[in-house]
């Protein structure tokens, strides 16, 4: 699925928010693999599970073919600092619901980037019937947390001692959903 471009000025920085398209593929492929060396909130250390630009380009292709389906960036300065994927299930049983993943570049937090890849997610979803957004975080993420909290998910579980970070210590995951209807 496709959403239209959103512009957005935050903290003196222009960026906007559109659907990912197949150009996009080798700049997506980079800064996956910087996020993931920049944080230990996602599951990946950097270089792991490495999608190419082949690989995106079949993502892209997927996801705005797909109704359920979203795959967004965040592009500022003519650069992609963000992106934000919604995944449906092709399921019966599990059709009504989405999970949703976001990636942005270390030196773009705090410029609601997050935030509004999350709003227009939430959005997509509300729109296109989809009942339940699932997520995951890692517990020591308090800041996406409460982002996710004030933007109606709530915690469904917990998967204990769910990953291991450089400091040797297990950490738990936290499992949240957003209920529409």
């Amino acid at each position: 699925m496709r959403i239209k471009q959103k512009d957005f000025y935050v903290n003196g920085l222009s960026y906007i928010v559109r659907s990912a398209v197949e150009k996009d593929a080798i700049n997506l492929s980079k800064v996956r693999l910087q996020v993931d060396g920049e944080t230990e909130n996602l599951d990946r250390e950097k270089g792991e599970a490495y999608i190419d630009e082949s690989g995106f380009k079949q993502l892209i292709k997927e996801d705005s073919e797909i109704h359920n389906n979203l795959f967004l960036v965040a592009e500022a300065n003519e650069k992609i600092v963000g992106f934000s994927r919604c995944e449906g299930n092709k399921l019966k049983r599990m059709s009504h619901k989405i999970e949703f993943g976001i990636c942005v570049l270390k030196e773009y937090w705090g410029n609601g980037i997050g935030k509004n890849l999350l709003k227009e997610s939430i959005n997509f979803a509300d729109s296109n019937g989809i009942k339940k957004i699932t997520l995951k975080v890692l517990e020591t993420n308090i800041q996406a947390i409460k982002l996710y909290e004030e933007n109606g998910f709530e915690v469904e579980g917990i998967l204990k001692r769910d990953k291991i970070l450089s400091d040797g210590n297990f950490y738990n995951t936290i499992l949240m959903g957003r209920f529409n209807g």
